[in-house]
């Protein structure tokens, strides 16, 4: 059967897209070993103007929600969240918010290796990095270091990052979003199939189930 075509629009900056991916994975080992997916990673940056540097997030989350307490409020639902999705967040130990654009661009280069499992792997470890660990995702010496530990070559990753490269298929792929009706991520489209929104597993299930169908037919 020929693979169901997976795209996942996302933000690492986002924790319910880390949520999402996660209600995902587990949905793929529910649906069971017949069902062959083919993975695409889609760049969405919800803070485009955020400096190179990043934030410091306090000041940043206080300004954006009101107030540090309203911010609290909702660090303590996403991290109820998690843990039901197998991601764990450690609000304490992230200091500042950064700019994701240095990362996306670090997938753009995994993915053009065609390295699927890799390409998985960094991805996941992206998000552990910035919300269990609290390193800085916009930093290019923790984004080689992130990539290295899944068997990227480091020199080659830090060559990447150091030139322009990725830059456009980011911007192009923010314009196919906004040409699809893309507003806010996480999106996930499964043979077509929209879902918005980190949905529970049964969601995925259901719509990967639905597409193994048409393909089998």
């Amino acid at each position: 059967m020929q693979a169901i075509q997976v795209e996942i629009n996302y933000d690492f900056i986002c924790p319910w897209c880390w949520i999402g991916e996660r209600n995902l994975a587990s949905a793929l080992t529910d649906a069971g070993a017949d069902t062959v997916v083919s993975i695409r990673y889609v760049p969405f940056e919800l803070n485009p103007a955020m400096p190179a540097e990043g934030m410091d997030r306090r000041a940043y989350r206080s300004q954006k929600f009101g107030s540090w307490a309203r911010s609290q409020s909702m660090d303590a639902q996403v991290t109820a969240a998690g843990l039901a999705a197998g991601a764990r967040f450690h609000y304490d130990k992230v200091l500042r918010t950064p700019n994701t654009r240095l990362a996306h661009r670090l997938m753009q280069f995994a993915q053009q290796r065609n390295e699927p499992r890799a390409t998985a792997a960094l991805y996941q470890a992206i998000y552990a990095a910035y919300f269990c660990e609290g390193r800085d995702i916009g930093s290019l010496d923790t984004l080689v270091a992130l990539a290295a530990q899944q068997a990227f070559d480091a020199d080659a990753v830090r060559a990447y990052l150091l030139s322009t490269a990725g830059n456009q298929e980011i911007d192009a792929a923010r314009k196919r979003a906004d040409s699809l009706g893309v507003q806010a991520v996480p999106t996930i489209r499964i043979d077509g199939d929209v879902i918005s929104g980190a949905q529970p597993p049964a969601v995925f299930i259901h719509a990967l189930r639905s597409a193994g169908q048409r393909k089998a037919a």
